[in-house]
């Protein structure tokens, strides 16, 4: 585990070329995100809290040594009258005193708590370095959908911008036409029209690709949350996957998930552990040295001082306590099964994720290929149908239903491959190896 969470701290090291050079890579942005974003941060707080607690001090195997002192006095005027009415007066007496000493007591043995206490605290260690983990890989996850869809956005945005240049182009043509006595003023207007309605788009298009880079800068913790990112990718690259028995296997041994639910079962039995602690006696050791002084002005020993050492052993064992004993041994044991039963309900529900994610990533690749191909005839139809629409074949509806047909087919192709890119990052961080994944 210690190693996995080096090559994880590796990552906040690395910089690639393409940064320097002024454009950031998919790498460089988790890289960033790994080093700043404030979950991950708060997350290797809490994970430090949890490595600090698994002491065997913490657990209870080293003793415990008390050092104290003190210091009193009192000053007293008494007055006193004997049985034949002589009276006397003893003015400012005082008594003054103070102590020092070293105590020290040690557990010795309280029935196997201490050690199942020091596993405990290493078990809940563990737990935190998982869920740094975890945390890295969702931060990861969030961090490449943002890159992917923010390239996503681009590509729409290039091409309303296509869709844009030749709406105006053939608004030109219209407007010749029409000042040659060849258009009528209804096809200007429509041209204009359906101009005006790409421009909108376009606008609109670049708002939603400020939005994703606003998305971005903040996984990634930018102060300035406006800062325009030159992204190394314009376009969404596809890596091949292993087959589904290898993936399903890697999660049943990789699975963050599925490691963590397995330390909690771990945690139970710890604790059914230190609940049947009890069941032994125990043995406890103290001892103590100490200094005490005391003055007083009255008597006729003025200063007293004292050196004492103690020592001593406590043996106990505990015979009755209401039957909680008992009581607290039984809740163990179910939360054990509780956990058993967590861990298959969580493999079931992995295994559920994997066929689903699959099937989608399967179905996807298969739309990209028939996407791909609307897109090559889509393009062939539209240029044909603009230079039918130069040579005065074709009229502007029909050119405009050519130009949908084109958009419509882009935007599908721009879907299918997202959400293919989407099953790839899911599938790899259900496999436990989203990091390395997204690395290559």
């Amino acid at each position: 585990m210690k190693k996995r969470i080096n090559i994880l701290a590796g990552l906040v090291t690395f910089c690639t070329v393409s940064f320097a050079q002024g454009t950031l890579t998919l790498q460089e942005c988790v890289r960033r995100g790994l080093e700043k974003n404030f979950q991950v941060r708060i997350q290797q707080e809490r994970q430090t809290i949890s490595d600090n607690n698994a002491t065997i001090g913490n657990a209870g195997y080293l003793p415990k040594l008390d050092l104290n002192g003190g210091y009193s006095g009192q000053l007293n005027n008494n007055r006193t009258t004997a049985s034949d009415n002589e009276k006397g007066d003893f003015d400012n007496e005082s008594s003054q005193a103070a102590n020092a000493g070293l105590n020290m007591s040690w557990t010795i043995f309280d029935g196997f708590k201490i050690q199942a206490t020091y596993d405990k605290l290493k078990e809940l260690k563990s737990i935190g370095e998982l869920n740094t983990r975890i945390t890295f890989e969702n931060t990861a996850a969030e961090i490449s959908s943002a890159y992917y869809q923010l390239i996503r956005q681009k590509i729409r945005l290039k091409n309303l911008n296509a869709a844009l240049m030749l709406s105006k182009e053939r608004l030109r043509i219209v407007e010749e036409r029409y000042h040659l006595g060849s258009a009528s003023r209804l096809e200007l207007q429509q041209a204009r029209v359906d101009y005006n309605a790409d421009n909108t788009l376009y606008l609109k298009q670049t708002e939603s690709v400020y939005k994703y880079e606003i998305m971005l800068n903040e996984l990634m913790a930018n102060e300035d949350m406006q800062t325009s990112l030159r992204i190394a990718d314009e376009s969404i690259l596809l890596i091949p996957l292993a087959d589904k028995e290898t993936l399903w296997e890697r999660t049943l041994q990789f699975n963050l998930t599925l490691l963590a639910v397995d330390k909690e079962q771990k945690l139970s039995e710890q604790d059914l552990r230190i609940a049947q602690s009890r069941n032994y006696p125990y043995l406890k050791l103290n001892a103590g040295y100490g200094y005490s002084s005391n003055w007083n002005n009255s008597n006729e020993i003025n200063q007293r001082e004292q050196l004492s050492f103690n020592y001593g052993a406590t043996v106990g064992v505990n015979l009755f306590d209401g039957l909680n004993r008992r009581r607290e041994q039984r809740n163990a044991k179910a939360q054990i099964r509780i956990s058993d039963l967590q861990k298959q309900s969580v493999e079931l529900a992995l295994k559920a994720d994997m066929s689903n994610l699959w099937v989608a990533y399967n179905n996807n690749l298969e739309l990209l290929k028939l996407e791909a191909q609307n897109v090559e005839t889509a393009k062939e139809y539209l240029e044909i149908a603009m230079d039918r629409y130069k040579l005065g074949d074709l009229s502007g509806i029909e050119l405009r239903e050519a130009q949908n047909s084109l958009l419509a087919s882009e935007e599908r192709f721009s879907t299918a491959e997202f959400e293919t890119k989407l099953c790839e990052i899911s599938l790899m961080q259900l496999s436990g190896d989203l990091i390395g994944f997204l690395m290559k």
